[in-house]
């Protein structure tokens, strides 16, 4: 019996040592298994990120082939055409009817999805004149201009024309880059404004924070302009009918407007004429009166005096000279 003791002994003293082996290996296996699964959690939390920002940003439209189905890679993928373009255009439109063509014109851009930005209804000559500008979704740009060249039939003709294609991808990847660098400016700021300790460090820090924070603003609507210009173009068109020549001159000659003119006309003749008839009997008249009766006088006089007489005497006897001798 007491032989057994120290084989019992041993044999319990080993059991314990293979739990404590399995204890340990269990442990370190454990802290492995935990960093891989901290990793893929974090994979996966890196993932859900980015595919939450992937659909908050615009989608972009897969290429399409020539034949209009999507490129694909060579792995089968469809290609993403990221290209940024901002569309802009000018029509200048004369139709038949104005009223009929901006409610085609509506009904259409809004069936491609696109908008009214603004318009102005004004008359020129007693002719309404509208300019409109529409927002069209950017891969509806041609069909909005095929829209406007007919109208259902309404418009006669285009007076001018005027497109314009600007890419902005660069644009947009560099604002998007400085505002992630601005914002993690921004994270560093914050991380050290929470280790200030003097007042004076904290409102240095708090400046520049604003300072960034307003940077980022600014940035950020600068690029949420050219995201909605590059994802609806602008395109302003202006709808008046046509003049015709003999249609404007008819609509200038007024016969009771022509009366009225050569009626004004002969009064303003007539009131001349009076109004000289009365200043000639009320000034001139008398003047003239006066000056006869002096000039009467004078000759009266002077006939009195003889030389009138005198003188025609004198002209006589010049007559009578050479008859004497």
């Amino acid at each position: 019996m007491r032989h057994q003791r120290p084989s019992i002994a041993l044999g319990a003293f080993f059991i314990l040592a293979v739990g404590v082996l399995a204890a340990c290996a269990s442990g370190g296996a454990s802290a492995p298994l935990q960093n891989v699964g901290n990793a893929v959690d974090d994979g996966y939390g890196a993932g859900t990120g980015a595919r939450a920002a992937a659909s908050a940003a615009p989608s972009a439209a897969p290429a399409e082939a020539p034949g209009g189905t999507p490129e694909q890679g060579p792995d089968g993928v469809p290609l993403v055409d990221d290209t940024k373009i901002v569309r802009t255009g000018s029509m200048e439109l004369q139709v038949k009817d104005v009223t009929t063509a901006l409610d085609t014109a509506r009904d259409g851009i809004r069936a491609m999805g696109g908008y009214i930005g603004s318009s102005e209804t004004t008359s020129q000559d007693d002719h309404p004149v509208a300019t409109v500008t529409y927002r069209i979704p950017v891969d509806r740009w041609e069909d909005a201009l095929d829209l406007l060249h007919h109208l259902g039939g309404q418009t006669t003709k285009i007076l001018d024309e005027k497109t314009q294609a600007v890419e902005v991808t660069g644009a947009v990847i560099d604002l998007q880059a400085r505002i992630k660098n601005l914002q993690a400016s921004e994270a560093s700021l914050q991380a050290i404004a929470g280790r200030a300790t003097k007042i004076s460090d904290v409102l240095e820090v708090q400046a520049q924070l604003t300072s960034v924070r307003g940077q980022i603003e600014e940035l950020t609507a600068q690029l949420k302009d050219l995201n909605d210009r590059s994802s609806y173009a602008t395109l302003t068109a202006s709808f008046a009918t046509p003049i015709v020549a003999v249609q404007v001159a008819q609509e200038r000659w007024e016969p009771a407007k022509v009366v009225d003119q050569a009626t004004a006309s002969l009064v303003d003749i007539l009131q001349s004429l009076t109004t000289a008839g009365i200043w000639f009997a009320i000034v001139w008249m008398p003047i003239l009166l006066v000056l006869g009766l002096i000039i009467a006088a004078v000759v009266a006089i002077l006939r009195r005096l003889g030389v009138i007489g005198r003188g025609g005497a004198g002209a006589g006897g010049v007559g009578e000279v050479p008859a004497a001798m």
